[in-house]
């Protein structure tokens, strides 16, 4: 913290007398003071912090270089989903995402110089709200677990109720943060359990339903990849006068499936980056979200929607319509506190679907689903391996490992190059014996074999 150290003008352009004068005026006797109330004395560090010198360009380069070679890099051989389902990009999506007109993700609020970015959103709104059978889709959701907050939050603005069930095949961490959403209203999320095939337990959640339920949350397909009755749990949220939330963490499932919105879902959400962009560590991601089209579910939408309209010669124009932010209203009392645009990963999904078109949607999905299978089957005939649900699947699945520890046989087969899947005994100890494999189109019917076999060899 001393200005005293030569390190700390590396970073700022101030000079030891441009702090003095600054503190001066605020009446701070030295840096360490202005910071004393956020970093108490007791644990401030008292010394430089210990980092070698800095570097040049070059060297820096080479160093980072150097860092990159201690990868591992096992390629075709990662299974690894459980909610981010990476798919093959073609190039000319980074091509067209790169362009200095798109590669930005600021938020379009002036119309006369935003017409190519408002359009894209209205486009990527119109492939959401056909993706899931909905009529109103909006734009600028983080990801596919904030949407599913959102989406709870939406159902309690509409229904005034605030109890809200979820299955317990959503995901562990969407349900973390819807939790974490919901605690802040003193409210908290409830579990309906599971039955031997996977799926929602209808009878667990007739019982959990009543007049004061404001919605159920359900994911198709589910973490452990089964698919899921939607229109059985819409239709008992229903009678219950709640509200019915899809969620799809693997939209391209959607190519063979039918659309949540067809199956009586009233909001639909998902995370869209596996058709966007490669995963990375951190994000970002994508929230796909889409509602009924009434104006009760407009008027409670979150996130920003854009509209087409025509300008006083009659030429097709783009507005952002809809722009639910802290900025424009009482936070406490805005229908969404959203602040950052995913506008850019938004762009590279609309260019990728755009690029696919339904019939390549449908067919990538096929291929996906084939390749599920023949893994699945593959692996499901190993000694000690077995579904661990027995409920219908689309690729990703999972299986029971011998000896009952999912952990140990995924570090066994990454020292032999293969990411063979998530090990789920890290959300749930009830599901320490628990595999879950992610097979793609990326994969080749050597990677999937090669997956068997390692998987036969490190479960001895």
């Amino acid at each position: 913290m001393s200005t005293q150290n030569r390190s700390y003008h590396r970073y700022l352009p101030h000079t030891d007398a441009d702090v003095a004068r600054m503190l001066e005026v605020i009446g701070v006797p030295s840096v360490q003071a202005l910071f004393a109330e956020l970093i108490p004395p007791p644990i401030q560090l008292k010394r430089p912090l210990d980092l070698p010198p800095a570097l040049d360009e070059a060297a820096l380069l080479e160093h980072l270089s150097e860092l990159a070679q201690q990868n591992q890099t096992v390629g075709r051989t990662t299974f690894l989903g459980a909610g981010v389902h990476p798919h093959t990009i073609q190039s000319a999506v980074d091509m067209l995402l790169m362009r200095s007109e798109l590669y930005t993700a600021y938020t379009p609020y002036q119309p006369e110089i935003s017409q190519g970015t408002l359009q894209i959103v209205f486009e990527y709104q119109t492939m959401v709200a056909e993706l899931f059978g909905l009529g109103l889709a909006n734009a600028s959701m983080y990801d596919g677990s904030t949407a599913a907050a959102e989406a709870v939050l939406m159902a309690r603005r509409l229904s005034g109720r605030k109890r809200a069930l979820a299955s317990l095949g959503l995901h562990p961490e969407y349900r973390q943060v819807v939790s974490t959403y919901l605690h802040g209203l003193d409210a908290e999320l409830e579990s309906v359990p599971l039955t031997a095939d996977g799926r929602t337990d209808l009878a667990a959640l007739a019982e959990r339903l009543g007049n004061d339920v404001g919605s159920v949350v359900v994911q198709v397909p589910n973490f452990f990849g089964v698919i899921e009755d939607v229109r059985a749990v819409a239709q008992a949220a229903h009678a219950a006068g709640a509200l019915a939330i899809a969620v799809v963490a693997e939209p391209l499932a959607l190519g063979l499936l039918a659309p949540p919105g067809a199956l009586g879902a009233d909001i639909a959400v998902g995370e869209g980056i596996g058709l966007a962009i490669p995963p990375s560590l951190g994000g970002p991601g994508l929230g796909l979200f889409a509602a009924r089209d009434q104006p009760d579910f407009r008027k409670a939408l979150p996130g920003r929607l854009v509209g087409e309209t025509v300008d006083k010669q009659g030429r097709r124009g783009y507005v952002l319509t809809l722009a639910t932010r802290e900025q424009h209203i009482r936070r406490e009392r805005a229908t969404s506190n959203i602040c950052t645009n995913t506008g850019l990963v938004a762009t590279a999904f609309t260019i990728h679907m755009s690029m696919l078109g339904r019939r390549g949607f449908r067919e990538l999905a096929h291929l996906c689903y084939a390749k599920g299978q023949y893994a699945r089957d593959a692996v499901c005939a190993l000694p000690g391996f077995e579904p661990r649900f027995s409920g219908p699947s689309f690729a990703e699945f999972a299986v029971r490992v011998p000896g009952g520890d999912a952990d140990r046989v995924a570090r066994r087969a990454l020292e032999r190059g293969v990411l063979a899947g998530v090990a789920c005994g890290r959300w749930e100890a009830a599901y320490k014996d628990t595999l879950l494999i992610n097979p793609s189109e990326a994969h080749r019917k050597a990677d999937l074999d090669r997956l068997a076999v390692t998987l036969a060899e490190v479960a001895r």
